[in-house]
């Protein structure tokens, strides 16, 4: 199919790679021109597991193109528009600024019978508003809603093999036609059997919202365990292990650590509370003010057990940081509980020495006033106190004794419950965990 994606961030630049890879003819458009000459030179803007084989593959194939023209929609028949929806700078409000702009853009080059596809994650309500616009602005195209489900450093597997698919659509035949054009976007998703749901405008909305509220609780929940394990001297990771083995509550993503980050999660459960209180249902869903104070409560947490292990004086100590990115496979620092405990020791007066396979340029440019080490042996020498907060591979299976020959102290907070502790106690490290 002939397919246009707005937006090349994240979410869009993945998603038109892979519709290429898929065998569809996509344009991708932004307005950062920057961007635009790196993907149309197949290089990605950013880390992603698999996204440059598919990217300069595409490319080179001529289905994938990039451009900052916004006509060039007009040769497609079905557009997503993938922009993104940050926070408000004065509230916790989804800023849907870009989301507007794209619809308007869009509507002065569509053609009747075209597809719109909205893959934002928006507030509930926005794809019913949209919609009206539309049938002023574009009369003849039909929107869907068709929300993502991606994992940072798994979104090229997420998108060509999703574990489900979500839609939409309106009533009567415009929506069931949507349905039959979107299962031939996806047809080899739909030929291997991923789940189809076919819903309305506000439940397609809500499922991204939700599931991401959902997970948020899950974290939340077992690091307010590790807070209840701390002062009783229980371990919450065998009190995982325990619960865990409940089918009903499951042990994935029942990790205690230093809490969640990136640019979705925080900020779309915070939109979201935002708004059910505009809905006047605020109370409904008040406990996701509670999740998000728990997870910002244990960056606080992290900071304050380095100091404890330093015996209270942190003022030029050197700090081996061990990992920036929000999670694994990810040069993402959004909201990064790793790049926000470094900030505040750093301000504190340690010395931080950071490092990460992946992170450390986008780190660079939203903290400056880090050191940072490409090597994690560099990072390591010298320490008085290594702190994991990032579990990448090479950092869970740092061997201990090899690691206590660089340091100038055998002192470690694992800030992801990562780490044998038996074992880096058998090195001769003080270790401490969160909740352990």
């Amino acid at each position: 199919m002939r397919i246009s994606v707005i937006g090349c961030g994240y979410l869009g630049a993945v998603h038109a790679a892979a519709m290429a890879e898929l065998g569809h003819e996509v344009v991708g458009i932004d307005v950062d021109a920057a961007k635009i000459a790196m993907l149309s030179a197949g290089r990605p803007p950013f880390f992603e597991p698999g996204l440059p084989e598919i990217l300069a593959s595409s490319v080179a194939s001529g289905r994938l193109r990039f451009t900052t023209d916004i006509s060039a929609v007009a040769d497609a028949d079905v557009h997503f528009v993938a922009v993104g929806t940050p926070q408000s700078a004065d509230g916790d409000a989804a800023d849907l600024r870009f989301v507007d702009a794209a619809f308007r853009s869009l509507a002065d080059h569509v053609k009747a019978g075209d597809l719109i596809v909205g893959k934002s994650t928006v507030p509930v309500g926005t794809a019913a508003r949209l919609a009206e616009e539309l049938a002023v602005a574009a009369p003849g195209v039909t929107l869907v809603w068709n929300p993502e489900f991606l994992r940072e450093g798994f979104a090229v597997q997420d998108t060509i093999g999703p574990d489900r698919l979500v839609y939409g659509v309106p009533d009567g035949d415009a929506g069931e036609r949507a349905a039959r054009i979107l299962d031939h976007v996806y047809a080899n998703a739909v030929a291997s059997g991923t789940p189809v749901i076919v819903a309305d405008y506000a439940t397609a909305e809500l499922v991204k919202v939700s599931a991401n509220a959902f997970l948020a609780t899950k974290i939340s929940f077992i690091n307010a365990m590790a807070e209840i394990a701390e002062v009783t001297g229980a371990d919450v990771t065998k009190l995982a292990d325990a619960i865990g083995h409940d089918a009903r509550i499951g042990r994935r993503f029942l990790n205690a650590g230093v809490g969640f980050g990136g640019g979705c999660l925080p900020k779309d459960i915070r939109a979201f509370s935002a708004r059910a209180r505009e809905l006047g249902k605020g109370e409904a869903i008040a406990f996701l003010d509670e999740i998000d104070k728990i997870n910002l409560r244990r960056r606080s947490r992290v900071v304050e057990l380095v100091e404890q292990q330093l015996g209270g004086d942190i003022v030029g100590k050197r700090v081996a940081m061990l990992g920036l990115a929000f999670k694994p496979h990810s040069d993402d620092v959004r909201d990064s509980p790793a790049l926000e405990v470094a900030i505040r020791l750093v301000e504190a007066g340690a010395d931080v020495v950071a490092t990460d396979p992946q992170a450390i340029e986008s780190s660079r440019l939203r903290a400056p006033q880090l050191k940072f080490e490409h090597s994690l042996e560099s990072a390591l020498r010298g320490a008085e106190i290594v702190v994991l907060l990032t579990e990448w591979p090479e950092f869970v299976s740092l061997d201990p004794d090899e690691a206590g020959d660089l340091v100038a102290s055998k002192r470690v907070v694992d800030g992801r419950n990562s780490l044998d502790p038996a074992r880096w106690r058998a090195a001769g490290w003080q270790y401490t965990g969160l909740g352990r």
